[in-house]
This record gives structure tokens, sequence and C-alpha cells, in this order.
């Protein structure tokens, strides 16, 4: 299984800033260390006309080129710098790669991402551009190109924070379906309408949770019964834990992995590709978030064998029409 990476590239933060910037290294190296089987590849950035896809040019120029004002380096959470310019691009770049992996092999992730919060003509929240938005296009675009035919797209956004750019960058586009299960007085406070939301009380547990879960799954099934998607995004937010400094929920490290086993085993058996991104984890020990992390890439990885096996023996044409359309 592939996992790209972007941490390479540093994120200048002053002292005592709440964006838990070590995560991304961390969990990179515990991958490494722990998961071996996981092929680790640095992500290639996302050019100026992939990034168009989904965000407005002066946007574009203004982070590539140093030019957001304060107010917008405020509302993303992060001064503006060379480097923090080419993480962003990278962190869009993993998940761009990572969902032409998922169609030829069933799954594959971006141990970054699920920028959410970017709209596309502004950043917001640490996201500086929205990476699920601008990948979910240019697959579109690529599978349109090879099969002369419509990709529909699945996001499952299961990140603590409802994501709001996501549902308004897609608000009138019915290829892309974006389910956001979030606690429901978290931030963003003015939230965006997604296909469906699914808002949670403050401290919620895993029997809450997880219900909740399978029936939103229930319903996305029923409402994408006529256009069954093709490619599926799954934010796999660790901020629902309850060590979590921002998350205002009470889920175990149990709860959260049978989250993830019943969202991989639900796409797997609907044989629908998946892409995961790590979304949020800002936990009051980093260590911990990282663990929850590493076990939700494990579980992808388990997913990877089961559901990689069948795509790799039935499903020839796509593997190499995804394979043609990387080049």
């Amino acid at each position: 299984m592939h996992a790209y990476t972007s941490d390479h590239h540093a994120l200048p933060l002053p002292s005592g800033h709440r964006f838990p910037v070590s995560k991304y290294r961390l969990l990179r190296e515990r991958v490494a260390r722990d998961l071996p089987q996981i092929r680790l590849i640095p992500a290639p950035p996302a050019s100026e006309g992939e990034l168009a896809l989904a965000h407005e040019p002066r946007w574009i120029s203004a982070v590539l080129e140093g030019t957001t004002t304060a107010a917008e380096q405020r509302e993303i959470g992060f001064p503006w710098t060379p480097s923090m310019a080419e993480r962003s691009r990278r962190s869009v770049g993993a998940t761009i790669a990572a969902a032409r992996q998922a169609l030829s092999e069933g799954v594959a992730a971006n141990l970054a991402g699920g920028t959410h919060h970017a709209y596309a003509h502004k950043g917001a929240g640490f996201c500086v551009f929205n990476d699920v938005a601008v990948a979910a296009r240019l697959m579109q675009a690529e599978w349109l190109r090879r099969q002369a035919q419509g990709l529909q797209v699945l996001v499952i956004d299961l990140d603590v924070h409802q994501g709001n750019g996501t549902a308004s960058i897609f608000a009138r586009d019915p290829s892309v379906f974006t389910l956001s299960m979030h606690g429901a007085r978290n931030f963003p406070f003015r939230k965006e309408a997604s296909d469906l939301d699914v808002e949670l009380p403050d401290g919620c547990r895993d029997e809450t949770y997880l219900e909740a879960l399978d029936a939103a799954l229930v319903e996305v099934e029923c409402r994408l019964a006529a256009q069954p998607p093709g490619l599926a995004f799954y934010l796999a937010g660790a901020d629902p834990h309850e060590g979590d400094r921002l998350g205002r929920l009470k889920l175990t490290a149990a709860g959260l992995a049978e989250r993830d086993r019943r969202v991989l085993e639900w796409l797997r058996l609907r044989q629908v590709p998946v892409a995961l991104s790590m979304a949020g984890g800002y936990g009051h020990d980093i260590e911990v978030t990282v663990a929850l992390q590493a076990t939700t890439i494990e579980l992808a990885w388990q997913s990877w064998q089961v559901w990689g096996r069948g795509c790799r023996a039935g499903d020839t044409d796509a593997a190499a029409a995804v394979e043609q359309s990387a080049r």
C-alpha cells in the first residue's frame, strides 16, 4: 500500500502555537518503524493548473507569491512563508497521488491532508488549499478523458469539525456527494450545507457515534443508489478522541478504530476505491494522536490486502486507465 508524505517541508511556527506540526513527522517515523509493509513516498507538488480546478486564481497566486494579507493569514492560523506555500502544494499533491493509486489498487493514503476548511477563494482553520476538492475534480477529469464517462465521488468526512470549505466548493455539484459527521457546537461556528450533515452533541461516546455512522452510511447508499460512487475520499480525523484538545467528543481509541473498520469495510464491500487523509488530531499528548492515526493506516493496509487482491485480479482495465492518466 502506498502512503504519501509532505512533512519534509518545514512549517515554521512560533513557540506555543496550537497546531501540532510535529505530528506529521512523528506519524511518518512511526509508520516506517512499525508498518514497513507501507511504501512511504514523498508527495509531488500540485501544479497551479491542478489547484485551479477548485480554487480561484487570485487565491492561488496570493499563496504561491506571498501576497496573502494579514487578515487572510490570521484566518488560516499560519504566517506566510515560502515553505508554508510549498508544503501546502505538496499536501494537495499527496492526496492527488493517493487518489490515483486508490483507483488502481483500492486503497492509498496521505499522511497529512484533509484540509477541508479551505474555500475556493480563501483558506481557514489551518487549511490553505482544499486537497480533497482538487483531487476529486482532477480524478473526474482524468476518468472522463480515459473512460468517456463520469466519475461519481463520495467524501466521507469524519473529522470532528464540519467540512465547510468542501461543502461550499461542491454545493451545486451532484457529481460529488459530501457527508460530514461532526460536533454540532464545534468549529466552524457558521457551517455550510453538506449533502448530508450529521451533528453530534458534546460528550458523544462510542455507541452513539457508531450508531450515527451506520445510519449515515445507509442514507448515503440510498441517495446514491442510481449513481454509485466510483471513488471515495475518507477524512479519518483523530480529533473525535476523548483526549483531543479541540474535539469535545468522547470516543475511545477502540471506538475510533471501529469507526475506521466500518468505513473501510463498507467501501470495500461495494468495491469503492478510497484515498484516506489524516485530517485533524490535537491531542493533549501528541503521541496518543500519532498512535491513533497509525492505527488508521494499519487498518487501511489490512483493507488494501483484501480489497487490493480483487482489484488487481479483476479490474485491470481500470488500473491501466489510471496509469495512463497519471502519465
